[in-house]
Parts: C-alpha cells; sequence; structure tokens
C-alpha cells in the first residue's frame, strides 16, 4: 500500500466528487492508463476506482467517485464525511484494462465509467493515433470532466446527454467502423452489453463495473494444495476458495469479491481451473473470490 494525503476535493459534476491524492512520502507508483487502485477508507471499506489523472504526473493521482443512491458505504462515505488533509492507504496499480497500440481508436463511456477512458483518450491523442470518444449520460450536468475534455479534443469528442437525445446508436458506429479501429467500452452494463451485441468482439475492449449474469453448474468441493507452504486446504462446495484461504490462516488480498477487478489473482501451478471472473485471467493465474477448480486438486503458488 502506499500512503497518500487528500490534497484536494474538485466537484467535476452533480453527484461527483474527484480526489486528488499526493504521495505522502514522495512520488507514487507509475501507472498507464487503463490502471485502477484499491482505496482504504476510515470506515474499513477497500474500494476501487480507476485512475483518471496524468499518468505523466508522479505527485498526484485522481479518481472520481459518483455518489450512488443505494451505496454500501464506500461512496456515501467519501462524499459525506471525507475532507482535504486526511491521510489514505491507496493500493500500487493494477491494469485489467490496457489500452493496446493500435492504428485508430474509438472510445465509448457512459457515465462514470469516463474515468477509465479520459486518459486512454490522451494516450492514443498524444501517440498520433487516430481516436474519438462518444459519452453518454442522463443529463450534461450529471457527466464530470465534460467540459474538460471538448476543451482539449474539440469534435472528437461527442457528448451524448440521453435524457435529451436519446441513446447513442451504436449499430450505426459500428458499420461504420474502420477496420483497423479498436473500441473501448467503460460504464454501466447496459452500455456494456449492447456494444457486445454490435462491435466484433476481436476489437472491442471492455471493463465492467458489476459481474455480468451467469449460470455455472453447481459448485463441487476441492483441495488446494499450498506449494511455498505445504499446506494442503480443502475447499468446501459453500465456500469460495479466497475464504476457505482466509480461514486456514493464508489470506489473499482481494478487493471487490466479485472477479471484476483482479486483486486476488493467483498462480495455478498445477491442476485446471474454472474461471468464474469477469477479467479473463492470464494462462496459469486465476481469481481466488469466484473461481473454482475443474480439477479435484488445485497446486497454488502459495
Amino acid at each position: 500500500m502506499q500512503l497518500t494525503i487528500l490534497d484536494r476535493i474538485d466537484r467535476p459534476a452533480e453527484d461527483v466528487v474527484a480526489l486528488i491524492l499526493r504521495g505522502a512520502h514522495g512520488p507514487l507508483a507509475p501507472w498507464e492508463p487503463g490502471a485502477h487502485v484499491d482505496l482504504a477508507l476510515p470506515n474499513w471499506l477497500t474500494r476501487q476506482y480507476s485512475l483518471c489523472g496524468d499518468p505523466r504526473d508522479r505527485e498526484r493521482y485522481r479518481i472520481a467517485v459518483r455518489h450512488e443512491r443505494l451505496s454500501r458505504g464506500g461512496s456515501d462515505y467519501i462524499h459525506r464525511y471525507l475532507r482535504p488533509g486526511r491521510t489514505l492507504e491507496v493500493s500500487l496499480p493494477r491494469n485489467t484494462f490496457p489500452l493496446v497500440p493500435a492504428p485508430s481508436y474509438l472510445f465509448l463511456a457512459g457515465g462514470i465509467g469516463i474515468t477509465a477512458i479520459l486518459p486512454m483518450l490522451r494516450a492514443a491523442a498524444d501517440a498520433g493515433a487516430s481516436c474519438s470518444l462518444v459519452y453518454a449520460g442522463h443529463t450534461y450536468a450529471s457527466m464530470p470532466f465534460a467540459g474538460e475534455l471538448r476543451a482539449a479534443y474539440g469534435d472528437r469528442v461527442t457528448v451524448v446527454a440521453t435524457g435529451h437525445d436519446g441513446r447513442p446508436d451504436l449499430a450505426a458506429l459500428a458499420a461504420g467502423l474502420d477496420p483497423e479501429t479498436v473500441v473501448y467500452c467503460c460504464g454501466p452494463t447496459s452500455l456494456l452489453d449492447a456494444c457486445e451485441a454490435v462491435f466484433p468482439a476481436e476489437r472491442l475492449h471492455v471493463e465492467r463495473f458489476r459481474p455480468r449474469p451467469r449460470t455455472f453448474g453447481p459448485d463441487t468441493a476441492f483441495d488446494v494444495v499450498c506449494a511455498r507452504s505445504g499446506r494442503t486446504v480443502p475447499v468446501p462446495a459453500g465456500e469460495s476458495l479466497l475464504n476457505a484461504l482466509t480461514h486456514a490462516g493464508l489470506p489473499v488480498p482481494a478487493g471487490c469479491r466479485e472477479g471484476v477487478c483482479g486483486s486476488c489473482e493467483v498462480t495455478v501451478l498445477e491442476g485446471e481451473p474454472e474461471h468464474r471472473d469477469d477479467v479473463g485471467a492470464a494462462p496459469g493465474r486465476m481469481y481466488a473470490c469466484v473461481s473454482r477448480s475443474r480439477s479435484a486438486r488445485l497446486v497454488l503458488d502459495l
């Protein structure tokens, strides 16, 4: 974890605050567009937020938080109680949504999903790539950084207030897509599902705030052999791998516990994982919060 001080709170839109965090002991860890951090709050909650500042600024991180009316305690605490000067711990940046090199990009953002997309657009433009952004939100007043984006990128940015203009025509965007264009999308589930329905899967990259509904077979019990510690941990059918390891005294860091943040990644040395995450685990890796095992035994690098 990195120790930061809440330097400033901006209000870039209705019900949205931007937190400017500076390193308490010098430069902060480097990051690339698409990265997010875990923010440890004083009320004992930990939440994940995309970094939406400038990766070249090693002195400060910027994150933005919408006040959710049905908050589970994170956004409500941030909006009601955080004040400048507060010391906060943040994790090292983690990137499960990297910007791949391409000659052309189409960025699609819905609401607070602009936080992941904003530094991507900057990086693409700085690299000289052809790029455009379609940014949708219910009202103009509810859309953070809309003015900043239009001032910086002009007609490469299209801002759509769906309550007034209707939803973006994704089918038309897909029909006119150049063969070399890569599409990045972040926002609510409805937007991501609509993008997945019209854009070619091999050119579409999405980041989800919540896991997509999926149906799996019944949970089965399996054993985990922890290679470094020499321990064998049984994982019952009704318990997650993450919880079983924690109860055995072998805790794994975890953030969302829903398979979308990537913080609980473990290395698989033997066995066949059953991946249930929305991140897309690399070969030889799995996410302990939701994924299980297809084999009766897994060997992990723990």
